[in-house]
């Protein structure tokens, strides 16, 4: 058996000199190599770490592919070929990827760059507000609460001019402002105050101010993920922040200021108290503008956008004071079911919104009608659940196209009325509520008649019942302030919210929180009428129907005369607040022309 072995060998070693030539030539090429040498074996392919050892387990390997055939010389060569091919590859790849990692790497130095370029830019611009406010007390319509300090943020822009929000200046006596790095503090004046879209404007007249400062430059609404760094003041100390998030959601949102509901961005980045007014930036922009957070949840805040932003400051350019927010002023209903939509006779490729209810103030209310459709706005589409298209795959509520227009602006609404389209031109405006939402930088109005306070109905109003007010407020008057729509211009609700005592009025005290309908049968359109109602009063008696069918009488002669002593007793300065008093002497000056 040893001798046919022996003989196999010698028959094959003998077959071709060309072949032994060939593997000693290759043995050679590859005992010349690095020390990584490659081990071939029948099934694998590895690196070895020795170049001894390898080239013996070569000569072993290749004897073994000799006596599987006449071919193992060329399959060992291409073998060898192979791998210092993928040598070659491995090496070349190694430089690709070095050199990606490095221009990978001196890409992010270059953006680490461009931020702290950014941020420096908005150290220079960013400044610190001081504001001491007073708030009006509802319930003593006739006085203030005391006053208050209170610590923001602003910015400076292009005109010399500082953005802040409008709840850092809300009901200000006084406003100082001071720059990064500087002690030294600096009066300015408020120029505008837009309180439902949570803006203000500030001006310093200081020369000394302006020296070293940088202006910032507003920006564009940033998409989904992008980096922006929040500049400010919050709380827990006196130097400037940064903090970095990225942006997270673009959607109207309720704003807590001014209780409207606009366009605003929800970022990740800590918005403490101090930090609102201070810039978002991205890319040494103006992104927006920081001013609230999520009550309950962490690193959830909201930045007010550049259109929005814009919006304010064209307004007041234009007017020279804040104009507000369009409205068409109708309360729509989502058409998502099938059902309602066949009601309407909405064809299958039609959407829209159903209109319940229109404002009798809005030019809308001489045009559409309640049942109408709203297929699209200005040309564009609306979904079902009122929604609009925005930029890359986001929907918004098509409310944001209508708030963006400027006042006396008109657009067109495609309507379905009675299974037909129509198209009609409406005029856009600014609408006031029946029930105020907010009455900031004004006292409250009130007029006081035999110690029977007579105020307007406001949600500031409301508000004095505590946190709660919704629950705790009286109910009916709740119900009318956020639900009731005005039915003509300057129409208010006038409540009896008090009656200081006397013998005048005893047995009426527990009529108070009650709604004013009518005097002397005449009914009462708003606290300027009523006013006008009663001093002007010819009878003997007069008489206040209020609600629940509750009715008070008093003598007219008896009651002028108790009203003097019961202002005096209460140390009270008027009977009437200021802005009926300059109403009325406006009415007695044209009067007398």
């Amino acid at each position: 058996m040893l001798g046919s072995t022996v003989r196999a060998v010698r028959r094959v070693s003998s077959s071709s000199n060309n072949n032994v030539l060939l593997k000693d030539s290759i043995l050679k090429r590859l005992n010349n190599t690095s020390t990584d040498s490659i081990f071939i074996s029948k099934t694998n392919n590895f690196v070895s770490s020795s170049s001894s050892s390898s080239t013996t387990q070569i000569h072993k390997n290749n004897e073994t592919h000799l006596r599987n055939g006449e071919c193992c010389t060329t399959t060992l060569a291409a073998h060898v070929l192979r791998n210092n091919k993928n040598n070659r590859h491995r090496q070349r790849g190694g430089g690709v990827v070095r050199h990606q990692q490095q221009q990978k790497k001196t890409t992010t130095t270059d953006r680490e760059d461009k931020d702290r370029d950014a941020i420096e830019l908005a150290l220079d611009s960013v400044v610190k507000i001081f504001t001491v406010s007073s708030s009006p007390n509802y319930i003593l319509p006739w006085q203030n609460k005391s006053q208050r300090e209170s610590m923001g943020s602003g910015f400076v822009i292009p005109g010399r001019k500082i953005i802040t929000n409008a709840h850092v200046v809300a009901d200000h006596t006084f406003v100082l402002v001071r720059k990064h790095g500087s002690p030294t503090k600096y009066r300015a004046e408020v120029q505008a105050v837009g309180h439902e879209c949570d803006l203000a404007l500030l001006l310093v007249e200081s020369e000394d101010f302006w020296e070293g400062i940088s202006f910032l430059e507003l920006g564009d609404i940033p998409f989904l993920q992008q980096a922006v760094a929040v500049v400010g003041y919050p709380q827990g100390g006196d130097n400037i922040s940064v903090t970095k998030g990225v942006v997270s959601r673009v959607e109207p949102t309720q704003y807590v200021h001014g209780a409207t509901q606009l366009m605003a961005i929800q970022i990740d980045a800590a918005i403490n108290p101090g930090n609102s007014g201070g810039p978002a930036i991205m890319a040494n922009k103006v992104a927006g503008v920081a001013f609230q957070n999520l009550s309950g949840a962490e690193n959830i805040g909201y930045i007010i956008p550049v259109p929005v932003i814009k919006h304010f400051l064209d307004g007041v350019e234009e007017s020279g004071k804040y104009v507000g927010f369009c409205s068409l002023g109708l309360v729509c209903q989502p058409t998502e079911n099938v059902q309602l939509r066949n009601h309407f006779k909405m064809l299958p490729e039609m959407t829209g919104v159903l209109v319940s209810k229109i404002n009798p103030l809005s030019d809308a209310y001489k045009i559409l009608k309640k049942d109408d459709i709203i297929l699209a706005f200005d040309g564009v589409p609306i979904a079902n659940d009122g929604t609009v298209p925005f930029r890359n795959r986001e929907r918004i509520t098509f409310d944001y196209l209508v708030s963006m227009k400027k006042p006396n602006e008109t657009a067109v609404v495609k309507v379905l009325r009675d299974g037909k389209e129509c198209e009609f031109s409406i005029t856009l405006q600014p609408l006031q509520p029946l029930v105020p939402v907010h009455q900031f930088d004004k006292l409250p109005s009130y007029y006081i008649f035999a110690g029977l306070v007579f105020v307007p109905l406001t949600q500031p109003y409301l508000h004095e019942y505590g946190e709660d007010w919704y629950n705790t407020s009286p109910r009916r008057l709740c119900e009318r302030a956020l639900r009731e729509l005005p039915k003509k211009a300057g129409e208010q609700l006038v409540v009896l919210s008090q009656v200081l005592m006397d013998d005048i009025n005893a047995g009426y005290e527990r009529l108070a929180e009650l709604q004013v309908k009518k005097v002397n049968g005449v009914e009462i359109e708003n606290l300027k009428h009523l006013c006008e109602i009663v001093e002007t009063c010819s009878n003997e008696s007069v008489r206040f129907d209020l609600d629940d069918e509750r009715v008070i009488v008093l003598n007219y002669h008896l009651a002028k005369i108790a009203s003097s002593k019961i202002l005096k007793r209460h140390r009270i300065p008027s009977a009437k607040s200021n802005d009926l008093i300059d109403e009325q002497n406006s009415l007695e000056a044209g009067l007398a022309c």
